[in-house]
This record gives structure tokens, sequence and C-alpha cells, in this order.
């Protein structure tokens, strides 16, 4: 699973998180039930927004408008049913998904990536990028979608970084994914009978192009050094103050441009690319912090939690003689006495991990031990998420779940975002 709008459910909240779980699980089936099971690997968490897109735009008592299936259990629900998004929307995020997804397939086999440097792989791979991008034409002309824009962006790509060095503008580089983005995006107005929107919508997916193929670069910017490989922020000579520029003004636009787009219930659009994109943003550039799980200032957090000082020996752990001892080693504690379990260890956490992952214990257990720490967690189906649908602090108290305080335009009323929404 790739992208970049990757929202948390603790943000989203219980009726959002819904939402996109039936339009991601949408996504998917649609790849299956037009490309076959192979297909699903293109999933990706930005097609889904085409899906999203579709669906925001259309009202909501119009036949057609949103629709629903209950599908059979899968093993990344838990082994759960749901409902998932149908309609044209899936199927136009299916058709730009696989399309692009058939060119980074081919983009790897020229570069050599991996196992694509053996020939037989080699050969099998630009096989199933053919395939894909058939189908995906074919699915894109079924609803009135020409995925020729999307493979003349991909062709172009390749001679603009051929020629691209120091000095060359960024934005050059970046144009050809701006221009298959806007088109993607301006395709939903005409699926959801508003043409109106078909403007304000492309400068949208044209501004959310752009800050794709950054963030990508950002990311990337290390590990192609590392291997030598062709990066646009390396061959242009773009620092990453100026990217983060780039970034910053295209977030803004974005939010801009959605303004002019007339929706019948744009919640879910308005959280994911109006309050998510500056953190996938802070992510990439390495300033991101989620709030819920953010540490107070005097307790440091490691990756998977707090530091264990209480149980470690020395200076930092004194042993109290009065104080209860539990069974076995010192130190191990005892949870009726109101000291927790002592920790795991790195390979016996991983195994625990994998324990529960297979049972679906994460997914599915009203409680379960944490792998590392061994504190009590709730299972992700039945634990509250937070009810504030913006981490901003006291001042979203009043903003609940399912955000009954924000209008049907998808603005947010609340005074959160001082009046810039």
């Amino acid at each position: 699973m790739f992208g970049i709008v990757r929202p948390c459910r603790h943000r989203l909240g219980r009726h959002l998180t819904a939402e996109w779980t039936a339009h991601l699980c949408g996504l998917c089936l649609a790849l299956r039930s037009e490309h076959g099971q192979l297909a699903r690997i293109a999933t990706n968490y930005d097609g889904l927004l085409i899906s999203v897109l579709t669906e925001a735009q259309t009202h909501p008592g119009r036949t057609g408008g949103r629709q629903r299936r209950t599908a059979g259990p899968c093993p990344l629900r838990g082994m759960r049913t749901a409902p998932v998004a149908l309609g044209e929307g899936p199927r136009l995020a299916a058709a730009v998904s696989l399309v692009l997804a058939s060119a980074k397939v081919r983009d790897h086999v020229a570069d050599g990536d991996g196992l694509l440097s053996r020939r037989p792989v080699a050969l099998a791979a630009r096989k199933v990028a053919a395939s894909w991008s058939l189908g995906g034409a074919r699915t894109g002309s079924r609803i009135g979608f020409d995925t020729a824009v999307l493979v003349d962006a991909v062709d172009r790509q390749t001679g603009i970084e051929a020629l691209a060095g120091p000095g060359t503008p960024l934005l050059t580089v970046t144009e050809p994914t701006e221009t298959a983005t806007a088109a993607a995006f301006a395709h939903t107005a005409h699926l959801a009978g508003r043409p109106g929107n078909a403007a304000p919508l492309a400068e949208a997916g044209r501004l959310f192009g752009r800050l794709a193929h950054l963030l990508d670069a950002v990311e990337d910017r290390e590990a192609d050094a590392a291997r030598g490989a062709w990066n646009p922020l390396t061959a242009t000579g773009t620092t990453l103050a100026e990217a983060r520029r780039l970034a910053d003004d295209a977030v803004h636009g974005i939010r801009l441009a959605l303004n002019d787009v007339e929706f019948g219930d744009g919640r879910l659009v308005h959280r994911l690319l109006v309050h998510e994109l500056p953190r996938s943003v802070d992510r990439a550039f390495g300033t991101d912090a989620c709030a819920h799980t953010a540490p107070a200032p005097h307790e440091p957090q490691g990756a998977f939690g707090p530091p264990q000082t209480p149980y470690l020996p020395g200076p930092e752990a004194p042993h109290d003689p009065q104080a209860p001892q539990g069974p076995g080693r010192p130190g191990e504690g005892d949870p009726g006495e109101g000291r927790p379990p002592r920790p795991r260890g790195l390979v016996t956490g991983c195994a625990a991990a994998l324990w529960l992952c297979c049972t679906c214990q994460v997914c599915c257990a009203e409680e379960f031990e944490g792998p590392w720490s061994r504190k009590k967690r709730e299972g992700c189906c039945h634990n509250e998420w937070c009810d504030a649908c913006c981490d901003c602090g006291d001042r979203c108290a009043q903003c609940v779940e399912s955000c009954k305080n924000c209008c049907d335009c998808g603005k947010c009323c609340c005074n959160c975002c001082d009046g810039d929404c």
C-alpha cells in the first residue's frame, strides 16, 4: 500500500473512517473484478481520492449517488464483512491506478531494480505492465475517460528527466504528473453530473500531482543518493527549503481550489485534502507528530512508547526494599500488585506481534497485550476513537464524531482553523 494521504483513524472518527475504508475496499475490489487478483496490488491510498471526489459531488438523495454493497470477509479487515463503495468512482480510480502502476513497473524494469535486473523476471514484469495498461484503458473508455493523457504524461516524464540538470526549474519536472492528476480529478465532475466543478478540480488535481511528486522526491532523496538513482531534487539542485516552500504553496492552492467546488457531502474530501495533506508534508519533511500520541514535554518517546527506565538496573531504577515484589525474577512485576509486567525484548516482541496479527487479535479482540510493552490495548474494531474532528486542542472540543458541527458544504465551521478553511 502506498500514497501520501494516510489519515490517522483517531482524527477521522468512526463515521469518516468507515467511509474511507469503504472507498479503499471499493478500489481494491474494482481492480479484482475487472482485472484479476494480481491487479489488486495496484491499490493505493491516493487512488481512492478519485472515488471519494466522485461520490462527494453527488447529491446524497440522487439515484446512483452513494452506492454500497456488503463485501465478504477479508484478512485485512480481520475476516469481517464490510460495506464497500460501488459505481463509476471506484472504476475510474481503478483505471487510473492501473495505468500509473503499469508505468511504475516499466520504470523499475528500465532501471533494473532488485529482481527486475534478471531477464526472465523483467520479461514477465513487462507483460504484466502491458496487460495493466490495456486493461486500464478499457475500463476508462467504458466510463468516458481517455487514459491516453496518462500514458502521454508518463512518456513525456522520461524525456524531461533525461534533459533536466542543475538550474532546471523543479516544476518543469513535475509537470507531467500534474497534467495526469488534473485530468483524473476533473473527470470526477463529469461522472457526478457537475461539469461546473471540472475547472477547480483540475486545478486541485494539478497541485496534488505536484505535491505527490515533490514528497516522493523528498522521501527518496537519501536512498536515491545511496544507490546512484535519479532524483528530481538532486538533479535540479533544488534545496529542501525550496521544496518545502513549493509543497506548502500546493497545499494552500488545493484548499483555495476546493472552496470553488460544489459538493453534495464534502466532509471526507475536506478532511483528506485540507486537514491531512499538511500532515503528509510534515511527515515527509520529518516534522510530523500525531496529536493523540504526542508525548508530554517532560516525557520523551521511543519507537515503541516511553523508555522503560523503571525496569533497568542502575541509578535510574533504585531498589526499594519496602516495595512489593512480584513472583519470579526481580523486576518481573505482578499486575495484581500494581506493577506492570516486564517488557519483551526485540525478538520475542516480534514473535508476539506476528502471533497477534495472524490470529487477528489486533483487529477483533476486545483487549490484547501489546507485543513489546505488554500493556493492555483495545482491538481496532472495539476502540472508541477520539471524538475530535481536528487535533487543535481544547478549541476543537465542540467538534464531535461524524462532524456534527460541520455544514453540508464541507467547510469546518468551528474556530479551530482561525477562519482560513
